[in-house]
């Protein structure tokens, strides 16, 4: 009878009673829809991959050298994004496609759409160091849209007069500076 008389009151207090409901339901569905907002995306970020134009760059093969860097450079991209709040890292060491193999996402034309979406993830980030020479980089991190398979956003920056230590510089000065600097970053 109580829950009779609440759902459709009678009486003194009636409309306070039908006012405090609607409200209550008003905060309970803004609240719902704020938690929804604020969940992370489910970010694949792939292996840096290096492209090499340097003189040597067909000859000399990626050393041990740059896959540490190379590793490096991925998982300060990672901690980043992760720390920010704002992303949840899927893991992509299963994919077992090709370009995602033979680190060739960069080039793949349209492949990691699909390879990302097996994983279940929203987004995904493409890091591109390329080697003009060995004191001279650039690199290019992609985020790209699982949907579409297209890229979202493009960061750039110059490494001059460097080292392939400083790959992981180049990926914590564009995090801080370009990808998490933005107000709608995602």
């Amino acid at each position: 009878m109580l829950l009779v008389n609440w759902i459709a009151p009678t009486g003194r207090g009636t409309h306070v009673r039908v006012l405090l409901c609607a409200f209550a339901l008003l905060c309970a569905t803004a609240a719902g829809e704020k938690a929804r907002a604020e969940e992370p995306i489910k970010l694949a970020v792939y292996p840096f991959e290096l492209e090499d134009f340097s003189a040597a760059g067909g000859v000399v093969s990626t050393d041990a050298r740059d896959a540490k860097y190379l590793a490096e450079a991925t998982q300060e991209a990672k901690k980043w994004l992760s720390d920010s709040g704002k992303y949840a890292i899927v893991d992509t060491a299963s994919v077992q496609d090709e370009p995602a193999k033979k680190h060739t996402m960069h080039s793949c034309h349209g492949c990691v759409g699909p390879i990302t979406k097996k994983l279940g993830a929203d987004q995904a980030v493409v890091g591109t160091i390329t080697r003009i020479s060995r004191t001279e980089y650039t690199m290019l991190i992609q985020i790209f849209d699982a949907a579409t398979g297209e890229p979202t956003s493009r960061y750039f920056t110059g490494l001059r007069m460097g080292a392939d230590y400083s790959w992981p510089r180049g990926v914590t000065w564009l995090m801080k500076n370009r990808i998490l600097a933005r107000k709608d970053s995602g």
